[in-house]
């Protein structure tokens, strides 16, 4: 039996300071707060800021989760970040998350399964920690999918909130953390949540385009999601040997209200074990469950030696469900003013490591430059040296640019004989 886990020793969240709410919304498009809040739960959602990117946000949330377990990043091995909105196609966004955390060890990378995503990468890390790949592993689910709604869209619009969320994962000899989880997908229904402008299929083509906005066929997602929400939490608990009576919460992916009740329902598990906030933040994707496991922790609605279970489905079609143990460290973490300010310290810290590593990057460059220059000259001294020796008799090679060489190679040589 493996006596190695994953367990979650941090946590962190960030959402942007602008609050959007329902009313505002009725002005931009023909809603109410009303329609809204019947059909959806949610009341308000927060919207990056323009100078704000996904990466901004997974790293305010990572940072948070780092200090709160102690963690320097210097000690992560495996950083992922759970997306479906990355700041560039090329590079990763968690490549640049480990430049901003000054993480010069960690390997990173995104993922992308959609509202899934957070599951898929915490079943990942926890994966590469229990096999011993890994003993530090950051996992966080980022979005700012407000960049691809068309705001006169109100059936996506009212729907989508920016956030990240994010968890430390460290190995452990404590039964915690990870215990099961099921990973499923259904590209068969790829056309009902899709972001059609900007892939290989249709590349980009200037500013973003109506046409290349958040599509979603509502009513086909919403019965695929009450279907499979029941299903795989069922499932996952099942490969975990444990029922709905086992479960003390049950975390689902906020996207809509009626539908995290209708998987309770198939569940048999009353609303007070589940933990929703949709109507604060409304649907945030990736970014949805590690939000939601955040304010839960912090609230007190879980406590050590409590069993989880985090459910969650997205485009693609994907589905994903985890149980987790819950065993935060023992020991509350050294708050004292020295130890604080350690932890502080590695925000200027992680910018110079950057500059460092730029300007190493540089000098690199420089050096190769003059190595390249240096195998050129000596490349032409011995072409000339071999050309010289055929020569005509006349003194000139039958290749006259390689005569051009070998003079201005050889030239510096004569005028120290003489």
């Amino acid at each position: 039996m493996n006596d190695r886990y994953a367990a979650i020793t941090g946590w962190g969240m960030y959402v942007p300071e602008r609050v959007m709410t329902n009313l505002e919304l009725s002005t931009m498009v023909d809603t109410s707060d009303e329609w809204i809040r019947s059909r959806t739960g949610i009341e308000t959602r927060h919207i990056a800021d323009v100078r704000e990117a996904t990466s901004d946000l997974a790293t305010r949330a990572a940072w948070e989760a780092l200090h709160r377990a102690d963690v320097n990043p210097d000690d992560l091995d495996l950083i992922i970040v759970a997306t479906c909105s990355p700041d560039y196609h090329i590079p990763s966004t968690a490549s640049q998350v480990q430049d901003h955390l000054g993480a010069s060890r960690a390997g990173a990378f995104d993922l992308n399964a959609a509202c899934s995503g957070f599951v898929y990468a915490l079943s990942m890390a926890s994966q590469a920690i229990m096999s011993g790949g890994a003993s530090k592993a950051l996992v966080i689910g980022a979005e700012t999918l407000s960049r691809w709604l068309d705001w006169g869209q109100r059936d996506t619009c009212v729907l989508f909130g920016d956030g990240a969320g994010a968890v430390v994962l460290e190995a452990s000899d404590r039964p915690s953390g990870l215990l099961s989880y099921v990973l499923g997908s259904d590209g068969s229904g790829a056309e009902l949540l899709i972001l059609r402008n900007g892939g290989s299929r249709q590349p980009p083509r200037g500013m973003m385009p109506p046409e290349g906005s958040l599509y979603m066929n509502g009513k086909e997602v919403y019965r695929f999601a009450t279907r499979v929400m029941g299903k795989a939490a069922r499932e996952v608990m099942d490969r975990a040997g444990l029922t709905a009576d086992d479960i003390s919460l049950f975390i689902p992916h906020q996207a809509n209200l009626r539908i995290i009740e209708s998987a309770a329902r198939h569940l048999g598990i009353p609303m007070e074990r589940v933990f929703v906030n949709v109507n604060k933040y409304g649907n945030t994707s990736a970014a949805s469950i590690p939000i939601a496991l955040c304010e839960a922790a912090d609230s007190g609605r879980m406590q050590p030696g409590d069993n989880v279970c985090i459910v969650g489905f997205g485009a693609g079609l994907t589905w994903a469900a985890a149980t987790l143990r819950w065993a935060p460290p023992e020991a509350a973490p050294d708050t004292s003013l020295p130890r604080r300010l350690m932890r502080w310290s590695r925000y200027p810290l992680a910018r110079v490591k950057s500059l460092i590593h730029r300007a190493e990057r540089k000098i690199d460059g420089f050096e190769d430059e003059l190595e390249r220059r240096r195998q050129l000259v000596e490349r032409a001294r011995r072409n000339g040296h071999h050309t010289g020796g055929a020569a005509g008799s006349n003194g000139h090679s039958p290749n006259g640019h390689a005569a051009a060489s070998v003079s201005k190679v050889e030239e510096p040589e004569k005028a120290v004989t003489k």
